[in-house]
């Protein structure tokens, strides 16, 4: 995410860092290479003006350029007004304070509208409540299907009438939710390869039949300004209260996501970071300012954790590590863990300080995927007890995992290393009596 300028602005920074004391001239022309940086990330020209202006004006200050760590804090000046360029704070989806709240998804065809309307359902659904999905696209071929097909896969009832018109569709969709108190009415509406009449004429009439609380338009982020001149168009003709940004984690440039907010004046809300249904985070401004900066983001590392760990098993795991009873099959099952918070690499860079690191070190997941294809052609007696491993059990074990006996080798000699190392630690952390 964002990669190309996160590597360009930590450039410009760490050739900041080692000029010690700064001067005016020195501001300039690091603002210089930032806003070259901007433009070459397909960020709005007027924006990007703004956005140097507003750093020109706080930077050039006394207290600045004669503070200890000028560098420092010319750094914390931009990423708060990243920040703010950004949004400042998020934007959650507001909710009826009875009744089913109305949601539109609105945009043009092939954005993932009726993916993340899927996404946002589950995302709601984990937040205790009753989603109900709409299918008001009755012109594309398998839409109503497509989203069936994702409506059973997260367990959310999907409601569609093939021989109706989209209005009734979503006039009938609210009667129903009002009747068996669905909480969230998510309308997955029809979209077009361009912006035309026919399109707008027909959210108008579902705007002014449903009255949603939230119109939501769907843009994929990696068309950069084109997504920014298509959310003018939808707010201008119906009227957006936010933005579901898609495809953020392929998108390197991130021109989209840096403009769409100042153009605008709507609130990014949530972002898509990736094809599976929850795939999906809520768009969190100071987060993305840290991380667009090298800087992490413990915040949303911790939040992937706690979905995926609950308490009881991480004290069994301590147990475990504490008695020395950790086996290669606990492994396993904590690497199954980690690889469903994403790319490893993704995961790395959270982590303050890791971010160039694991860019550097081209974190590969075909070789975690390769340490887990050699513990799954391990018996459960082997994995419990790796010493048992005599040469033509591990010639077995790299015949049915596709490795080498080498890479088996390797990786119960790296186990049986992290056991010690493990074991040393129980003993300085025991209690002594």
């Amino acid at each position: 995410m964002f990669e190309s300028l996160s590597d360009r602005l930590g450039a410009i920074f760490q050739r900041l860092r080692s000029r010690g004391k700064l001067t005016e001239s020195d501001v300039s022309d690091v603002l210089r290479e930032v806003r070259v940086a901007l433009l070459e990330a397909d960020v709005n020209l007027q924006v990007a003006k703004n956005f140097i202006a507003s750093i020109r004006e706080r930077a050039v200050g006394a207290e600045v350029l004669e503070s200890l760590t000028p560098a420092q804090s010319v750094i914390k000046i931009v990423r708060d007004a990243l920040v703010e360029l950004l949004g400042s704070e998020p934007a959650p989806v507001r909710f009826a304070p009875s009744g089913p709240t109305a949601i539109m998804l609105v945009g043009l065809q092939g954005s993932g509208k009726t993916t993340h309307a899927a996404k946002l359902a589950l995302h709601f659904k984990s937040q205790g409540r009753r989603p109900l999905l709409v299918a008001c696209d009755v012109y594309r071929p398998a839409a109503i299907s497509q989203l069936q097909v994702l409506g059973e896969q997260i367990g959310v009832p999907v409601f569609a009438r093939s021989d109706s018109r989209p209005v009734d569709i979503a006039v009938g969709a609210v009667e129903e939710a009002r009747k068996t108190g669905y909480g969230a009415v998510l309308f997955d509406t029809a979209g077009r390869l361009q912006i035309d009449e026919a399109l707008m004429d027909e959210l108008e009439a579902l705007k002014a039949a449903t009255k949603p609380l939230e119109i939501l338009l769907v843009v994929d982020a990696m068309t950069g300004q084109e997504a920014v001149n298509v959310a003018k168009v939808f707010d201008q003709r119906v009227g957006i209260t936010g933005i579901v940004l898609t495809k953020l984690d392929g998108d390197s440039r991130g021109g989209a996501a840096l403009s769409i907010r100042a153009v605008t004046g709507k609130p990014v809300k949530f972002a898509g970071v990736g094809e599976k249904v929850g795939a999906l985070e809520p768009f969190y401004p100071d987060r993305l300012a840290s991380r667009i900066l090298g800087m992490g983001d413990m915040l949303t590392l911790i939040e992937k954790t706690q979905e995926l760990y609950d308490e009881g098993k991480a004290r069994e795991l301590a147990t475990k590590l504490r008695r020395q009873t950790f086996t290669l099959a606990d492994f396993l099952e904590q690497l199954r863990q980690v690889r469903r918070m994403g790319p490893l690499a993704d995961v790395l860079k959270m982590i303050p300080g890791l971010g160039k690191a694991a860019g550097n070190a081209k974190v590969d997941d075909r070789e975690v995927a390769r340490v887990e294809a050699i513990i799954c052609s391990m018996t459960p007696g082997e994995r419990a007890d790796p010493r048992i491993l005599n040469a033509s059990r591990r010639r077995r074990i790299a015949r049915g995992s596709g490795a080498q006996v080498q890479d088996v080798n390797r990786l119960v000699k790296q186990f049986e290393q992290s056991r010690q190392l493990m074991k040393t630690f129980g003993r300085k952390l025991t209690p002594r009596t």
